[in-house]
């Protein structure tokens, strides 16, 4: 078999696996009746800057796809929101949440990533003169996967919890770094190598020292990998050397201190990926791994039985080919 071979059949079998993951899991997503109003609150963590916590649930229609955290920060002349939710309609709380806090004018819709629960709710910041901005590499991801991203979001949320949700692709790119000015205040966005996804962004508000990281740092809630546990891992330490009072999660409590905020996490990364090479080199299959990789990180995390199972996927099939 030629190298170029080669490369073809890891792409294939990867492709195959992480969907058959993808697929036995959202046969996992519980379904709720539909609940016709959604309230956004937002916490004041630092001066200016709001965070709106999310839940630790899967996406249903209950919850309009809200379950990851959102970030307003309010400058002397216009507000930027980070994320914006899994749904139109969770977009719509945030927006008014918002105007509850600030009249000025939301000048920047900034996503961390390419994930639903964090870019759906786009479709509500339109009109208002925004600009969205993310990942250089955003675009193709969320054009790669928008067809089945909004199909599964139908399904998850229902036809009316799904009503005005399609997908707002962001135009300002990040290649490296971009600063943002939002009057006297000043944001930092930094594109991130492959992790978590291959299209991470951070933001750091330098008024209040605060890292906004996306689910780069997950905490309670079990992290997920769609990107590389590789990359992950090598990242970390460096994100760690960065100095910030206070550190937001895509997924856990309104602020933490950091670095501390991330070692959780970063114990269990290395835990699967060593779980996951010794159970290579000892020639198991991926059902096998499966069943036993992480497992010592079982009541440390939130939502572990519905979501390690793929981040055991994605670490094996990227793994098995070191």
């Amino acid at each position: 078999m030629t190298e170029n071979s080669r490369r073809l059949a890891r792409l294939s079998r990867k492709d195959f696996l992480r969907s058959a993951a993808l697929t036995a899991l959202l046969s996992l997503f519980p379904r709720r009746p539909f609940a016709a109003e959604k309230d956004a609150g937002l916490s004041e963590v630092a001066p200016g800057l709001f965070v709106h916590v999310a839940p630790y649930e899967l996406v249903t229609a209950g919850n309009h796809g809200d379950i990851s955290n959102s970030c307003i920060i309010v400058g002397n002349d216009t507000v930027a929101v980070v994320d914006t939710g899994g749904s139109y309609t969770a977009g719509k709380a945030l927006r008014e949440a918002v105007a509850k806090v600030t009249d000025k004018p939301i000048r920047y819709v900034i996503n961390t990533h390419m994930h639903t629960d964090h870019v759906l709710g786009n479709a509500a910041f339109e009109g208002l003169g925004a600009e969205f901005v993310g990942h250089h590499k955003l675009p193709a991801a969320l054009s790669a996967r928008a067809d089945s991203y909004l199909r599964n979001a139908q399904v998850r949320l229902g036809e009316s919890g799904f009503a005005g949700t399609k997908i707002v692709i962001p135009t300002k790119l990040v290649s490296d770094t971009l600063d943002l000015d939002l009057g006297g205040r000043n944001l930092t966005l930094k594109a991130r190598p492959t992790a978590h996804t291959d299209n991470d962004l951070t933001v750091f508000d330098s008024a209040t020292e605060t890292l906004m990281l996306g689910d780069l740092l997950f905490s309670g809630h079990i992290p997920t990998l769609d990107g590389s546990i590789v990359g992950w891992l090598k990242l970390i330490p460096e994100l760690m050397a960065e100095k910030a009072a206070r550190a937001i999660p895509g997924h856990g409590p309104k602020s933490m201190p950091w670095p501390d905020a991330i070692r959780p996490e970063l114990r269990y990364l290395e835990t699967i990926a060593r779980d996951v090479r010794a159970l290579i080199k000892e020639g198991a299959t991926l059902e096998q791994a499966l069943k036993t990789a992480g497992q010592s990180e079982r009541d440390n995390w939130q939502l572990f039985a519905d979501l390690n199972g793929m981040n055991v996927t994605a670490a094996f099939t990227e793994l098995e080919w070191e």
